[in-house]
C-alpha cells in the first residue's frame, strides 16, 4: 500500500483478546485500536503479557478468545495474505550466523518475493537507516547484541509492512544508538505506519510514543495517549524525592510529623514520600521541610511523566 495512505486509518484492532496456557492466563481481555501514525509503548514487569500480546498480534500465538484485525482482516496463524502486513522483531531476533548481513537480508527479501534489484535497493536503504552500512559484508556471528538488534529491525522493515511490532528493540543499544533509534521510529510514524514497542526505558518511550499501555498480569491496566497516562492532574497525590546537604537524625520521624505525608522511605540524607500533587502543595511541603530544620539541597516531584504514572499503578518491577 502507498506510504502514508494508512495515516489515520484503524490499522490494528484488538478485541477482547485472551490467551491461556493451561492454568496461566497470559492475556486477559485486552482491547485497543491503533491508527496509522500512532506508536504504542508497552510497559510492565516480567510476565505482564507484553511479549504474548505482540506474538498474538503477529499471528504467532493462537488466541483462546477474542480476535485481532490488521487492515480489517482477521489475523490467523498461517494466513500469509494478512501476515505480510505485519513486521515483528522479537527481543532476540533469529538470524543465520554464518551469513553476512547482506546475504541474510537478501535471503529474507527473496522469501518475500522481491526481485534482486528491488531487494538490494531496500537493503541499502535500511542498512543506512539502522547504521549498519559499514557492516554489510560482515558475518552475523561477529556482531554485538546491539548490532544484531539493528539487523533484526532491518529484516522487519524490508518488506515495508504497515504494522511494525518491536519487542525490546533498544536492548543492547548504546546512548547514541538509542537517540538514532528514536529518530527512526519517529520517521516510521511519519510514513503512516502503526507501531508497538515494548521497552523498559520509560524516558525514551515518552520521547517517541503517541500512546502508552501499562500491563500487569495479562491485563491492560492503563491505555491512552502519553499525555492522558502521564497527566498528574488526575491523581491527587504523587511521590516526592528529597536530598539533604547533610544526614539528619531520625529523618523518617521528622517527616512523619508533617501533616498528610505518607509512604515515607528515609535513609540518612535521602528520602521519598507521598503528598498532594498540585504545585501549591509542593511549595507548601518544601516550606514545611525547611521549617522542620531539614537542610534540603534537592527536592523533585516524581508525579509527572510515565515513570510517575507507572509508580502510581503500584507495579514496582519494570523488566
Amino acid at each position: 500500500m502507498d506510504e502514508g495512505a494508512a495515516a489515520g486509518m484503524a490499522l490494528l484492532q484488538v478485541e477482547s483478546l485472551r490467551v491461556r496456557f493451561h492454568k496461566l492466563l497470559a492475556l486477559d481481555d485486552v482491547t485497543f485500536t491503533l491508527r496509522g501514525g500512532e506508536l504504542l509503548g508497552l510497559i510492565g514487569p516480567n510476565g505482564a503479557g507484553k511479549t504474548t500480546l505482540l506474538r498474538s498480534i503477529a499471528g504467532l500465538q493462537m488466541a483462546t478468545r477474542g480476535w485481532v484485525k490488521v487492515l480489517d482482516q482477521f489475523v490467523v496463524p498461517g494466513e500469509l495474505q494478512v501476515l505480510r502486513n505485519i513486521g515483528f522483531t522479537p527481543d532476540t531476533p533469529g538470524i543465520y550466523e554464518d551469513l553476512t548481513v547482506r546475504q541474510f537480508l537478501t535471503f529474507v527479501g527473496k522469501g518475500y518475493g522481491l526481485s534482486r534489484g528491488e531487494a538490494q535497493e531496500r537493503i541499502d536503504f535500511w542498512l543506512d537507516k539502522v547504521w549498519l552500512t559499514e557492516k554489510a559484508n560482515q558475518k552475523l556471528k561477529g556482531l554485538s547484541r546491539g548490532m544484531r538488534q539493528r539487523v533484526g529491525i532491518a529484516r522487519t522493515l524490508l518488506p515495508n509492512p504497515p504494522l511494525v511490532l518491536l519487542d525490546e528493540p533498544a536492548a543492547g543499544l548504546d546512548p547514541v544508538g538509542r537517540v538514532q533509534f528514536r529518530q527512526l521510529l519517529i520517521n516510521l510514524r511519519e510514513q503512516g505506519k502503526a507501531l508497538i514497542v515494548s521497552s523498559h526505558i520509560l524516558s525514551d518511550l515518552q520521547e517517541y510514543c503517541t500512546h502508552v499501555g501499562i500491563m500487569s498480569a495479562g491485563r491492560m491496566v492503563q491505555f491512552g495517549t502519553v499525555r492522558q497516562v502521564a497527566d498528574s492532574e488526575k491523581h491527587p497525590r504523587c511521590r516526592y524525592r528529597l536530598t539533604l546537604a547533610a544526614k539528619a537524625e531520625a529523618l523518617g520521624n521528622t517527616l512523619a510529623t508533617i501533616a498528610d505525608v505518607s509512604a515515607i522511605e528515609a535513609n540518612g540524607d535521602t528520602a521519598s514520600l507521598e503528598f498532594d500533587s498540585d504545585k501549591s502543595a509542593a511549595a507548601r511541603l518544601l516550606s514545611q521541610l525547611i521549617a522542620a530544620g531539614l537542610p534540603v539541597s534537592s527536592f523533585v516531584s516524581e508525579g509527572t511523566g510515565l515513570e510517575g504514572a507507572y509508580l502510581r499503578t503500584g507495579i514496582r518491577q519494570v523488566d
